[in-house]
């Protein structure tokens, strides 16, 4: 099923007295980008969450959040880093020195600071706490996935919509190419007539110049291949996750066809509906900026 980039997920695991509470966040991107942030305790299992979230996700810049609680008290323990927050209080005194700024500092503010108070006690098991991350982690993606799913199906809606209407314009000047060239003709032994009154025209000459109008504004080959595009990319759109890259790619070369098209006709109708052709594929192109 066709995935939107857009999603979010949310898991909180208790685990061996311990609380992992993962959060992730998406939009789209040309290709995965993860930004995780953990704390510190976490810091060298960061590799295992990397690894563990491109099981689940191909694309998108994507912003994790991890936090940990130890709930078990025992060998629990509070220590004061009277260096670093006497560091803090200087630099902030500098501030306030070199910037003419109140001082406000308080001494709650200061023992809010990072590392001016550290929970010390047993070192954790690495092992046991990827136990309970994996799953908060596992949990986080899968109910990411679900967003990005129900996403993908309202995507898959509109751009079938889309390419629906991309059809009928296609056909539309499919059939109307013919007739310019009917009505160039009508048009050319008219004014022929006009100039030479009673006198017989050149048929063979006036075949040749309406034969060099077909041919200059013939979208025959246009018009197949954008027929040809239009029913690749539905197809796409009904394949399994991953299809986005080959979706803008169809996209780029239905509009350099579209282009080709505008470029050659000399007819009103046409040009219109070429403008539309365009305007339709950009918006189509933006769409697929959203899939997986």
């Amino acid at each position: 099923m066709v995935r939107s980039m857009t999603g979010f997920g949310r898991a909180e695991v208790t685990k061996n007295d311990r609380k992992y509470t993962v959060e992730l966040k998406s939009v789209n991107h040309r290709y995965l980008d993860l930004s995780v942030k953990m704390p510190r305790v976490l810091a060298s299992l960061e590799g295992n969450v990397r690894a563990e979230i491109k099981n689940y996700l191909k694309r998108g810049k994507v912003d994790v959040y991890i936090s940990f609680e130890n709930l078990s008290e025992t060998g629990a323990d509070l220590k004061y880093n009277k260096e670093l927050a006497s560091k803090y209080v200087n630099f902030i005194q500098e501030i306030s020195y070199d910037f003419s700024l109140e001082n406000d500092l308080r001494a709650t503010r200061l023992a809010s600071f990072p590392d001016v108070f550290e929970v010390i006690g047993e070192e954790d098991d690495e092992d046991e706490l990827w136990a309970g991350l994996k799953e908060a982690v596992d949990e986080a993606c899968m109910k990411m996935v679900e967003t990005r799913k129900a996403e993908g199906e309202n995507l898959v809606k509109d751009l079938n919509a889309k390419l629906d209407n991309l059809l009928e314009i296609v056909e539309f000047i499919k059939e109307r190419s013919p007739r310019i060239v009917d009505e160039y003709r009508e048009k050319i032994y008219a004014r022929v007539k006009e100039i030479l009154g009673d006198n017989t025209p050149d048929e063979g000459r006036l075949l040749t110049e309406v034969t060099i109008f077909a041919d200059k504004i013939c979208v025959d080959e246009e018009i197949v291949r954008l027929s040809s595009h239009i029913q690749s990319m539905k197809s796409e759109l009904s394949k399994d996750i991953d299809v986005g890259r080959k979706l803008d790619f169809i996209a780029q070369e239905m509009n350099r066809e579209a282009n080709t098209t505008l470029s050659k006709t000399t007819d009103l109708e046409i040009s219109n509906k070429g403008i539309e052709l365009k305007t339709e594929i950009e918006k189509i192109r933006e769409q697929i900026q959203n899939i997986e």
